[in-house]
């Protein structure tokens, strides 16, 4: 019986060495020939900041403000759809943003309105990822409830969570928390599509479920989104970690994580929130191969 147990052990560690070495080679293998890949960057919005010091829990950038945007992504994979991140609520479209608050978000246009501009119905839409559980991430998420919605694991069960983190609204992917639609919380690094093409990569730390999404682009090469893992590029050069992230030793290893991973491939890393950034792709409505 002891030497079943142990044969039945060491099979065991020797099948998760395998699932570890195929997660390994779909991240760092191109996409394949037979994926006919394209990208586009969607405007979904923007918050203007107040106090960019809440940003930082080692009190940077006092008396600072700063704009940030909100992108969203469409990526063609063959006749397959999946819509990365859906910004802010649309029931923000025309009206002033307030201010007098800490965060200011605004809203000008709707995703589906910009999917009409490149020929994209919503009901074509078969997935929708999202970096973490964010209002200003899971905004308009219910406008595609016949998708699939991938999420990370730690970030669906914080919605279920009583009382709920900062900035987590149920509400906004109602459909998937009634039952009515299909969810797929997505535990470590998944790769989407089954061929490497497109991966979303573990990045916890702001939220439980944090993760980035990296894309081989045939043409552009390797694109990597950031989510959330960072806000703007200063806080990747000084290990920037805001206050509200969840965790500040997971958040420092994701960004290194993530950094580490831009350099090895040698990957166009968008910071989705950085309006400089967001300029590495092409600007809509036209999109990267």
């Amino acid at each position: 019986m002891k030497t079943f147990a142990t044969l039945s052990a060491f099979s065991a560690f020797g099948a998760s060495l395998l699932a570890a070495g195929a997660a390994l080679l779909a991240l760092s293998a191109p996409a394949r020939a037979a994926a006919d890949l394209e990208l586009w960057r969607l405007d979904c919005g923007s918050v203007m900041v107040k106090d960019l010091s809440s940003f930082s829990d080692t009190f940077a950038y006092a008396g600072q403000t700063r704009t940030l945007t909100d992108s969203c992504y469409v990526i063609r994979h063959g006749a397959d759809y999946m819509l990365w991140d859906t910004g802010l609520p649309a029931a923000l479209i025309g009206k002033a943003p307030d201010l007098t608050q800490p965060l200011a978000p605004s809203l000008t246009a709707d995703i589906p309105a910009q999917l009409q501009k490149i020929g994209i119905k919503p009901e074509q839409i078969g997935i929708v990822g999202i970096s973490h559980n964010h209002f200003d991430h899971l905004g308009q998420a219910s406008t595609f409830s016949k998708a699939t919605l991938m999420i990370g694991a730690g970030d669906w069960q914080s919605l279920h969570e009583n009382p709920l983190p900062f900035g987590v609204m149920p509400a906004l992917v109602q459909p998937w928390m009634d039952g009515k639609a299909k969810v797929d919380p997505v535990a470590g690094d998944r790769d989407v599509f089954g061929d490497g093409s497109v991966m979303m990569l573990s990045m916890p730390g702001h939220t439980k479920g944090e993760t980035a999404l990296l894309v081989h682009l045939p043409k552009t090469g390797p694109v990597l989104l950031s989510g959330d893992v960072v806000h703007f590029e200063e806080q990747i050069a000084n290990n920037g970690v805001p206050p509200f992230n969840i965790d500040r030793a997971e958040s420092l290893a994701s960004m290194d994580r993530m950094n580490r991973i831009a350099r090895e491939l040698n990957a166009r890393l968008v910071v989705q929130h950085d309006a400089g950034d967001i300029g590495k792709l092409p600007a809509f409505p036209a999109s990267a191969r």
